[in-house]
């Protein structure tokens, strides 16, 4: 069994390499996909790679933000919404965090919240709370939450849900970060991530009274007791299932392939899905060419150092 150390480097490293693995794939349909033992940081001959000012090997906006999200805890001892708005606008300012500062891929939803708080709204504020901004901007960088978290379940998942609105203020996109915690912390733990999964769900039943909006989100919007199932989409809801199900798939490699397996939104699937494998394997788990090949480890090695101290 990986020890506590092992499994924090491999939920932070693992989240990076799922989402560099993914980035040539991003916007393909599965059915473009390379086969299934192709699919590596340089995709094969003839594939046409997303992203092509993205040297192999590099993370996006989801690797950048995750850290974001990292040096803003690590700096204040605390959640800090403030400071983490500012540290976003920083990202897409200047590449802070950005392998190369390079900024390549930005989601729309993303932008226009950022372009808010450049502007002074508060970061409470600035996440569109729309339906139709239900994208997976705020799950796929808020692992490192998980990770640092000592607090009781609640003030995870009330901080989930704050690390949410500076970009998605929508309900169900907070409620989704909140179970992402928690399922996260369960594994970090030591739990099996199925049953992991089982408890946090029944930990949000606790937390949320049964009348209340996010527990409706949980039950009517997220439906956590369905199957494991997605189709890779940018849409929260079926990012989290998508991780879920691939997670199931088996060991860290099989994981991330299976989550760019599914097309569409393949670097920010492979990053949820590989930072829950990461931290229920451990870094060791995490094939080494990857963890070699992986870009940037000037940028996240410090913050993965002070991380497990």
């Amino acid at each position: 069994m990986p020890t506590r150390e092992e499994r924090l480097a491999g939920g932070l490293i693992g989240l990076l390499v799922g989402d560099a693995l993914g980035v040539p794939y991003e916007f393909h349909a599965p059915e473009r996909i390379p086969p299934f033992d192709h699919i590596e940081y340089t995709p094969p001959v003839g594939f046409t790679r997303a992203h092509s000012s993205a040297p192999p090997g590099t993370w996006s906006d989801d690797g950048a933000q995750a850290l974001c999200l990292l040096d803003s805890l690590l700096a204040c001892g605390r959640f800090d919404v403030a400071d983490f708005a500012r540290r976003l606008v920083r990202w897409l300012d200047t590449g802070y965090l950005a392998v190369d500062a390079h900024i390549f891929d930005v989601g729309v939803q993303t932008a226009n919240a950022i372009a808010k708080l450049r502007a002074g709204t508060p970061a409470l504020m600035a996440g569109s709370t729309e339906e139709r901004a239900l994208g997976n901007g705020s799950l796929m960088r808020v692992l490192p939450l998980a990770l640092w978290h000592r607090g009781p379940d609640a003030a995870l998942v009330a901080d989930a849900q704050a690390q949410s609105r500076p970009t998605h203020g929508h309900l169900r996109a907070q409620v989704c970060c909140a179970l992402y915690c928690l399922w996260a912390r369960r594994i970090l733990d030591g739990t099996d991530a199925t049953d992991a999964w089982d408890d946090a769900v029944a930990t949000l039943r606790t937390l949320y009274s049964p009348s209340s909006p996010e527990r409706h989100e949980l039950e009517e919007g997220i439906h956590p007791d369905a199957p494991p199932a997605g189709h890779g989409q940018g849409y929260v809801v079926d990012a989290l299932h998508s991780a879920r199900w691939a997670v199931a798939q088996g060991d860290y490699e099989t994981v991330v392939r299976a989550a760019i397996a599914l097309g569409n939104d393949t670097d920010t699937t492979a990053c949820i899905a590989g930072g829950i494998a990461g931290l229920r394997d451990g870094a060791n788990a995490i094939p080494q060419r990857w963890r070699d090949g992986l870009r940037g480890k000037d940028l996240y090695r410090p913050l993965l150092r002070a991380l497990t101290a």
